[in-house]
């Protein structure tokens, strides 16, 4: 039987509820909801769309190097936006992250986020670089 492993990296935000960032089953890799907290200071980067944007695919980055993988070898991202008029600034933001790279995604619309001021959150469905 496959054993999950999970973990919360260094470099990261401290999780705010009792999860890791990270499950971890074979090569396949779930990274959990994740908003655009600062992992040095715990605070929120910034009161606009895009800096969050970044801040979550930045900490995605650092969170995949730590179990094998890169933005390179990402299967799925949900975004889930607090308010859609953000969705093109939104867009920007993710498409100069991540570049030539284009996995699936899907984007919700949510009435209310767990943190106040967080305008988004994002999680990933991924696979590691030896797959």
């Amino acid at each position: 039987m496959p054993t999950v492993e999970t973990s919360t990296p260094p470099g990261t935000h401290t999780p705010i509820g009792p999860y890791s960032h990270i499950a971890k089953v074979g090569p396949w890799i779930t990274l959990s909801g994740t908003a655009g907290f600062d992992p040095a200071t715990g605070a929120l980067v910034g009161p606009d769309i895009q800096s969050q944007t970044r801040r979550i695919l930045e900490s995605f980055k650092v969170m995949l190097a730590s179990v094998d993988s890169d933005l390179a070898h990402v299967v799925h991202v949900h975004v889930f936006l607090k308010n859609m008029a953000d969705f093109a600034a939104m867009n920007d933001a993710y498409a100069e992250v991540m570049g030539d790279v284009r996995p699936a995604r899907t984007v919700i619309g949510v009435a209310a986020l767990p943190k106040p001021d967080v305008l988004l959150t994002m999680n990933l469905t991924a696979v590691t670089r030896s797959v």
